[in-house]
């Protein structure tokens, strides 16, 4: 569903406009809510070409995820079809998934994926939030450089602005047999076709009958591409709490060695009562 290069401005396309994500900055964090809706629109629509290698069904019930309970991953695992073996007699066998598993490929290969899919295989999701990306210009990108200014949410935007970026094509703009305009990727020819569309996707219902959010293809793009963001990293919660624990841990012990310095050199007078207190002398 996400068929780009791995730089977005280059010339040839706009800049994807910055979206607002929870999970950004520090003490950004994922929403649950949104993490389950983008992994029903993976689910229901892109899983059909993209596979997710380097995600187990288990990590969908670890904190900071998406929050299914361990009985509904192993309800989910159970429906997918994974292969196994060798068995007693040296063949390979198809089982009911497992939570320990990792999804399963849509396709066997690389060739069968790229021969369903005009020649080249769809990429995979596990890490794609992480490695699409684009030039910010400057000073931009070294604001985005910094601890707690910084900016890294260049991927998702990317995959936000490709995913609503389909339109009709500018008058006089020939678009080859195969290919489709979008606006946001580099040359607008891109080959995978628009694959969604509002109300494609049911999400759950409120207490009024109504979706929780919007059912609509913008909604859509920002719910998968968090999903896609937290399975790029699905411990970032726990990165980010490690990494303030530390910060909090520095500064108090910066501050104990401040104290410490000056309690053992009280006794040697300061500065006016150094170890050459001549050079100290007033004339």
């Amino acid at each position: 569903m996400v068929a780009a290069p791995a730089v977005a401005e280059d010339g040839h396309a706009p800049q994807p406009p910055r979206q607002k994500w929870s999970y950004a900055g520090v003490f950004g964090s994922f929403d649950q809510g949104q993490l389950q809706r983008g992994f029903q629109v993976y689910k229901e629509v892109c899983s059909a070409c993209h596979s997710m290698k380097l995600v187990a069904f288990r990590n969908l019930a670890e904190p900071g995820g998406p929050g299914y309970s361990a009985a509904q991953v192993k309800a989910l695992a159970a429906t997918y079809q994974v292969k196994d073996g060798p068995n007693d007699s040296g063949e390979m066998f198809e089982r009911p998934g497992r939570p320990a598993d990792r999804f399963p490929p849509p396709f066997p290969n690389d060739q069968a994926a790229a021969a369903a899919n005009g020649g080249k295989a769809p990429p995979d999701f596990s890490v794609l939030a992480k490695a699409r990306t684009y030039e910010r210009g400057f000073p931009w990108f070294v604001l985005d450089a910094l601890p707690f200014t910084g900016y890294a949410e260049q991927g998702v935007d990317y995959i936000h602005a490709l995913l609503v970026g389909y339109e009709e094509p500018p008058k006089g703009t020939e678009v080859p047999d195969g290919g489709h305009y979008n606006k946001y990727y580099p040359g607008h020819i891109i080959a995978m076709p628009n694959p969604i569309s509002d109300g494609q996707v049911s999400y759950p219902k409120g207490d009024d009958g109504q979706p929780v959010v919007p059912e609509t293809v913008d909604q859509y793009a920002k719910d998968v591409a968090a999903f896609m963001a937290w399975a790029a990293e699905p411990h970032m919660m726990a990165r980010k709490a490690l990494g303030l624990r530390v910060i909090l841990f520095l500064i108090i012990l910066a501050g104990l060695l401040y104290y410490v310095k000056k309690r053992v050199w009280a006794d040697v007078g300061g500065e006016t009562h150094g170890l050459q207190p001549e050079l100290h002398k007033t004339f």
